[in-house]
């Protein structure tokens, strides 16, 4: 094995933890960071060898790989079939490949990506690389390619976002558990008391699979929306697993994942589900 060779595959994983929380997508995530590695790769030794930091080094080109990216990306999900969820993730227990693992904890919880997807490529960035990842404004100012002073305020900005969308809390098992026992049931008064007056449901097939293309809202609509789907789908089965971290539920037919669901609370009441139907952003689950 060449000199540094190990040191440098060991950025992999926190290469991959970064690109995730900017794409919100694990399969893209996984793009950029070969993209970066093949960069890498196309030096020479020498221009290798004059890198002093090469963590450092990987870390400003997959972000700013990134930051192409959310640019490209706004333009694409204008055209994208419905609405555009983020990637859903297993328990990282159920990811083979531990450099593919991605930490979960509250800067990957659905809620907060979804609060992600609102912010500029700029805000998202430095705000990922300094409150998530800790490098300070000067090093954030050197990969987004602004002053320090300016992506203090582009953090400050994507706070502000953070503060003002009233994230939703983490959802307990029990509350998630009782979700799937009305649902499977079709019990239409149980799920409305399960849920906010004024929850929010989400899905996401991509046009690759059928899914509602715009938000439900209210109890009343999203209640009679699973019954629905659980008389349309009577061979689909529940599972309750861990979903960015956080308690959801996987829908299973003929063994394979066919919709992974996030949820967000307040106040014990479910206040937004999203749905991920899209085939191609359930390939991490078809392992577990």
């Amino acid at each position: 094995m060449e000199p540094g060779l190990s040191a440098i595959m060991s950025e992999r994983r926190r290469l991959i933890n970064l690109a995730y929380r900017l794409l919100g997508s694990l399969a893209d995530a996984e793009d950029v960071v070969q993209e970066t590695y093949a960069r890498w790769y196309a030096m020479s030794r020498q221009q290798q060898d004059a890198i002093e930091a090469p963590g450092a080094w990987l870390t400003t080109v997959a972000s700013r790989i990134c930051l192409d990216q959310l640019g490209s990306a706004r333009a694409r999900r204008e055209r994208y079939v419905g609405e555009w969820i983020p990637e859903p993730l297993p328990d990282r227990a159920e990811t083979a490949d531990p450099a593919d693992r991605v930490t979960l904890d509250e800067s990957v919880n659905m809620a907060f990506l979804v609060v992600l997807e609102a912010m500029t490529p700029a805000e998202r960035v430095a705000f990922i690389l300094h409150d998530v990842f800790r490098y300070p404004f000067p090093e954030v100012a050197q990969i987004v390619g602004r002053s320090p002073a300016a992506c203090r305020q582009l953090a400050t900005s994507a706070r502000r976002r953070l503060r003002e969308s009233q994230a939703p809390a983490t959802p307990r098992a029990d509350l998630v558990r009782d979700f799937k026992r009305a649902w499977e049931a079709k019990d239409i008064d149980a799920l409305i008391g399960l849920l906010d007056p004024a929850v929010t449901a989400v899905g996401d097939g991509g046009g690759r699979a059928t899914a509602v293309l715009r938000p439900v809202d209210g109890a009343e609509q999203v209640a009679y929306l699973f019954a629905e789907l659980a008389d349309r789908r009577p061979d689909v089965v529940l599972f309750e697993r861990t979903v960015n971290g956080q308690p959801g539920l996987v829908a299973e037919h003929a063994g394979g994942v066919v919709m992974v669901m996030a949820f967000g609370v307040t106040d014990d009441r479910i206040t937004h589900i999203w749905a991920v139907l899209n085939p191609e952003k359930l390939r991490p689950w078809l392992a577990g």
